[in-house]
């Protein structure tokens, strides 16, 4: 059964299952696609992941990223 593709955008900071080796489990959307790019909010350490692996591993959103014409806050 696969997993359900998560509606994300750039500038997103997600939760994934596991934390990075430097402890921080935050990391922020910089590159969408075929492939994800994140960047550890902890260490500042730069990853991707195969799309398919990214919503697998993904538990949360931890804020979303502000567009044009979002007024929530």
């Amino acid at each position: 059964m696969a997993a359900p593709i998560t509606p994300i955008r750039a500038g997103d900071v997600v939760r994934l299952k596991k934390p990075h080796p430097c402890g921080a489990n935050e990391w922020e959307v910089t590159r969408l696609g075929m492939d994800i790019g994140l960047v550890c909010l902890g260490c500042g350490r730069k990853a991707r992941l195969l799309r398919a692996d990214f919503d697998r591993r993904f538990r949360g959103f931890v804020r979303h990223a502000q567009g044009p014409g979002d007024t929530s806050d």
